[in-house]
C-alpha cells in the first residue's frame, strides 16, 4: 500500500477524477509493479479488500481469473464503483472465468444499470467472438427500445454492442445503422483527431471500410 501511495501523481489524479476514477496512479507504473509481483491470488484478494481503487487495479493484474467463484465475482462487480476497476474486472477477469456466460445472462437482466452494463459488455464480446446461439435480432430490439434513455454507462455498453453487431454481421448492418441514425446516441461525442467516433453509424462504417481495405 505504501508503494502504491508513492506512485500517486496529482496530475494523473486530476485527469482520472474527470472520468469518475478516484486514483492518481500512472497505469504504466502500476503494470510494472504487477509484473514484478507476478501472479499472487492471496495477495490479490487482500488488496481487493482494502477498497482502495489503485489497490484493486493491482489486484486485478496479479490475480488468477479462473480461481474466482461465480458469486464472488458478482459481489466484486457490485463493489467496483470506479469505472476503471469495473472495466478491468470485466475485461481481465470475468472474460477469462468459466462462469462468464452465467454472469452475462444474470447481469444483463439486473436492475442496477452499472451491473447491466457489465452484462452488455460481455454480450458485445460474444457478438464478436462466439455469436452462435445469440439472438442478434432480439438484442437489436432491446437496444432500439432502451438505449436512448439508458443511464450513461449502460448506454455506452449498449451502443458498443450495437456497433459490434453492425461491424461483425453484414445481415444486420442496415438495421444497426438505421437504429444508430434514428436514436442519435453519442452523435455529438467529442472525438480526438485520429480516433473513430463512438457514434454507431460512423463507427460501423469506418470499421467495415478498414476490414474491406485489409
Amino acid at each position: 500500500m505504501a508503494e502504491l501511495a508513492a506512485l500517486q501523481d496529482p496530475k494523473v489524479r486530476a485527469v482520472d477524477e474527470k472520468h469518475g476514477d478516484d486514483h492518481g496512479v500512472n497505469l504504466g507504473r502500476l503494470r510494472a509493479l504487477a509484473k514484478r509481483l507476478k501472479t499472487q491470488q492471496d495477495l490479490a484478494r487482500r488488496l481487493w479488500e482494502t477498497d482502495d481503487t489503485a489497490a484493486r487495479l493491482l489486484a486485478i493484474l496479479i490475480c488468477r481469473p479462473k480461481a474466482f467463484e461465480r458469486d464472488e465475482l458478482d459481489v466484486m462487480l457490485r463493489a467496483a464503483r470506479a469505472p476503471k476497476v469495473h472495466d478491468w474486472l470485466v475485461n481481465y477477469v470475468v472474460k477469462k472465468n468459466p462462469h462468464q456466460e452465467e454472469l452475462r445472462l444474470a447481469w444483463s437482466a439486473d436492475p442496477d444499470p452499472v451491473v447491466a452494463g457489465a452484462g452488455w459488455a460481455l454480450t458485445t464480446d460474444r457478438v464478436a467472438k462466439k455469436p452462435e446461439g445469440l439472438d442478434l435480432a432480439g438484442l437489436l430490439d432491446v437496444i432500439e427500445a432502451r438505449m436512448k434513455d439508458a443511464p450513461d454507462r449502460l448506454q455506452w455498453a449498449m451502443n458498443h454492442c450495437l456497433a459490434q453487431i453492425g461491424i461483425e454481421h453484414a445481415e444486420y448492418r442496415a438495421r444497426a445503422l438505421d437504429i444508430g441514425e434514428r436514436l442519435e446516441v453519442l452523435k455529438d461525442y467529442p472525438t480526438s483527431p485520429g480516433c473513430t467516433s463512438p457514434f454507431a453509424p460512423i463507427w460501423i462504417t469506418e470499421m467495415v471500410r478498414r476490414q474491406d481495405a485489409g
